[in-house]
């Protein structure tokens, strides 16, 4: 256990932290699963509006540290590539 007054003001701030993280962390995620039941049922417009919901939501992670850049960067590419194929098929 911390024994200086610096050590445990430090434990408070990380687990503050922890839990605020994890709760962008589980927005985040849920923006995500709503693009991916739109692209599921085939619906192009809903899978779009979806898609530009989740957007920045992804992006103010990334910007908060909660996920890195590049991550966000390919899960945004991925889900757009099935969005635009939506419309091939």
């Amino acid at each position: 256990m911390a024994n200086t007054p610096s050590a445990r003001k430090r434990i408070r701030q990380n687990e503050r932290r922890r839990l605020r993280n994890a709760s962008r962390l589980s927005r985040m995620r849920t923006f995500v699963k709503s693009v991916e039941k739109a692209i599921l049922s085939g619906d192009k417009t809903a899978a779009d509006a979806a898609f530009r919901a989740a957007q920045p939501e992804m992006q103010r992670a990334a910007g908060k540290g909660v996920i890195a850049r590049n991550t966000v960067s390919r899960k945004l590419s991925r889900l757009s590539a099935r969005i635009k194929s939506l419309a091939a098929a």
